[in-house]
């Protein structure tokens, strides 16, 4: 496939092992902007990255208008200076975030394990007092 070739619909979902109502859901979000021929849609080289940023943005967390906003920055003409830079502050911050997510888990986790272990010491108290 030539980096200017068209794709359909379904060579997108194939290609991004994704839905088409996703990405009909990220055409009406004006993410993405397919070449329209009636009921068709057709997407550019350009679809393809703005998509390969979607779906990276979403798997580490950003909003929908974080990614918005970065692919903005991307039409800026500073050789993406400004969208890279935004994009590693934004990251920073989720990667806060993710690492306090990810410590009141374990937090949790632990306390969990502590009243499984507290229910079956009852338990056996209980059961060797009714046997």
């Amino acid at each position: 496939m030539s980096d200017d070739q068209l794709m359909t619909i379904r060579e997108m979902c194939d290609l991004f092992e994704v839905t088409p109502r996703t990405l009909r859901f990220y055409e009406q979000k004006e993410l993405l902007f397919p070449i329209r021929e009636g009921q068709k849609r057709l997407f550019t080289r350009r679809d393809r990255a703005r998509l390969k940023l979607i779906l990276r943005g979403k798997r580490f967390g950003f909003s929908l208008e974080e990614i918005r906003q970065l692919l903005e920055l991307y039409d800026k003409g500073d050789q993406q200076r400004t969208q890279i830079a935004r994009s590693y502050e934004i990251g920073q911050e989720r990667l806060a975030e993710m690492i306090r997510q990810r410590d009141d888990l374990t937090m949790a986790i632990e306390e969990l394990k502590e009243q499984l272990a507290w229910g079956e010491q009852m338990l056996g108290e209980l059961e060797r007092k009714a046997g």
